[in-house]
This record gives C-alpha cells, sequence and structure tokens, in this order.
C-alpha cells in the first residue's frame, strides 16, 4: 500500500511538472518567439550508406551545418523518409536519392523546429512532369490538398527548384509552406503556435494599403505571389531561401518575420555567412 501511494505521488510530480514546463515553455515562447530548446534525441537515426553519400555531396544546406546539426539534420531527414508514404505517378520511379532530396527540403524548412513533423499531410505524390489534377481540372507543378492529406509535385519542376538557386522559384519549399501553414492553424505546438503567429503578422503586415502598394510596385515578388496572402507567404520563404540577404535588404521586416516563423537566427549564422 505504501508503494500505491509512492507511485501516485510520483505520477502527481511528473504530471504537474509536465504542466509547468509547458506554461513556462509557452511564455517563453510568447517573449522571445523560440522554443526552449530544439534538437534533443535520445537515439539518433542513420541513413543508409546510399542515401548518406547523396546528402554529404548534393544538398548544400546539410554541408554548411557543423557536425552537431549535421547528425541532427541526418536523423531527421531518416525519420521523414520512414515516416510519409511516397507515391509514384505516370511511370516516375522514386530512387533513395530522390526520397533524400524531398525529405531535405521539408527538414531544411523546419530545423528550427522542435516538433517539426506533421500529420497535416501522410503521402507524397510524384508525377514525372506538369500533370492534370482531377480535383482542380487543371494542369499543376504542385499542391498541397490538406483534405486528402496530400503534398504533389512535378518532379522536373521540383528538381529545378533545387538545381537553380537563384531564380526565388522552389517547389519544395512552396508546398511544404502551404502544409505547415495548415499545421499550424491547427496544433497547439509550440513552433507551430509561433508559425502561425507570425503568419498572421505578415498577413496584417501586407493588409495595410501603402505597404502592399510598395510590395506590387517593387516588382521584387513573382506576380504569382500576389494571388492571395497564403501564397504570398509561400512566395516569401522561396526568397528567404534561395536569396536571404537581397529579401533582409529589399524588405528587412518581412524577412525578420520569417526568421522567426522558423526560429532561424542560430542557423542563418552559419548558413549566410558560408
Amino acid at each position: 500500500m505504501k508503494s500505491y501511494y509512492l507511485l501516485k505521488l510520483t505520477l502527481y510530480g511528473v504530471s504537474f511538472s509536465t504542466v509547468l514546463l509547458n506554461v513556462v515553455e509557452r511564455v517563453y515562447a510568447f517573449v522571445f518567439n523560440k522554443p526552449i530548446f530544439v534538437h534533443v534525441y535520445f537515439r539518433k537515426k542513420k541513413l543508409s550508406k546510399q542515401k548518406k553519400e547523396f546528402l554529404e555531396t548534393s544538398i548544400t544546406f546539410y554541408q554548411n551545418l557543423d557536425d552537431k546539426h549535421k547528425a541532427y539534420f541526418e536523423h531527421r531527414v531518416a525519420k521523414f523518409i520512414r515516416e510519409y508514404q511516397f507515391i509514384s505517378r505516370n511511370s516516375f520511379e522514386f530512387t533513395p536519392e530522390k526520397k533524400v532530396l524531398i525529405a531535405a527540403s521539408y527538414i531544411k524548412l523546419t530545423f528550427g523546429m522542435r516538433k517539426y513533423l506533421t500529420q497535416t499531410f501522410d503521402k507524397i505524390i510524384v508525377y514525372p512532369e506538369v500533370y492534370y489534377s482531377l480535383i482542380t481540372e487543371q494542369y499543376h507543378k504542385g499542391e498541397y490538398n490538406p483534405a486528402l492529406k496530400i503534398i504533389i509535385f512535378s518532379w522536373e519542376d521540383f528538381l529545378i527548384g533545387n538545381i537553380i538557386t537563384n531564380d526565388n522559384i522552389n517547389l519544395g519549399i512552396h508546398e511544404f509552406s502551404h502544409a505547415l501553414t495548415f499545421h499550424g492553424s491547427k496544433s497547439k505546438d509550440v513552433s507551430a503556435r509561433i508559425f502561425y503567429r507570425k503568419y498572421k503578422e505578415i498577413l496584417d503586415y501586407v493588409s495595410n494599403e501603402g505597404r502592399l502598394k510598395q510590395i506590387q510596385e517593387s516588382n521584387y515578388f513573382r506576380e504569382y505571389a500576389m494571388t492571395n496572402k497564403i501564397e504570398f507567404v509561400a512566395v516569401i520563404m522561396e526568397h528567404f531561401f534561395e536569396s536571404p540577404i537581397e529579401l533582409q535588404q529589399q524588405f528587412p521586416k518581412l524577412y525578420a518575420k520569417i526568421e522567426k516563423m522558423l526560429n532561424y537566427r542560430s542557423i542563418l549564422n552559419q548558413q549566410w555567412s558560408q
């Protein structure tokens, strides 16, 4: 009987500590716009030799990290590949390298978040090129469908987005940004809350007629960015990863909001200084 009460007291203590930590972190996140910690793993997962070699030779973002963060990045890529279902269409064939490239695109976007995997999609469908969508009855390069929990890519356009790194067009970053926005609107996780709070701040920022006019007259963002506010934020994300210094110079307030949105300050100190 004594041990039973000791166990109950221990469980109550653990429960109280968890609640207290959650409260403290929410306050911390509200003040500093970041979680208390990001990378804590009891056992880091490894990629196969073939996948690891591709990561080391082909993913610039990974190459610019220090050894500690490289191990974190590899772990997250491995987790991503195991978590989501990869589906090919119209004779497209997946290889280990293709899966790593897709995963790395998402992990790069979420590397400053503690809870980086999301349940807002569970399947990644890839066509060899531009495809006809039965859902929208239009041709697409990519799309995110939250109702069906799918991300769809044209491989040709996804690959071009990773090969050409200075045109501010990156299909992977764009569609994954949509999924994270939806995740932020639903999740109570601290990283998701920060993401969505900053997302709404960006919407408020561009709701000002004077600022919107300045953005339009600058011709800095491609015309597609003006389709709607959701697309505008996804396009800013592309600029943030492909030409961050120029984005910071042109629109420093938008840059700062994205930096906080992704919790990227410490990572950028490594990345953009290379």
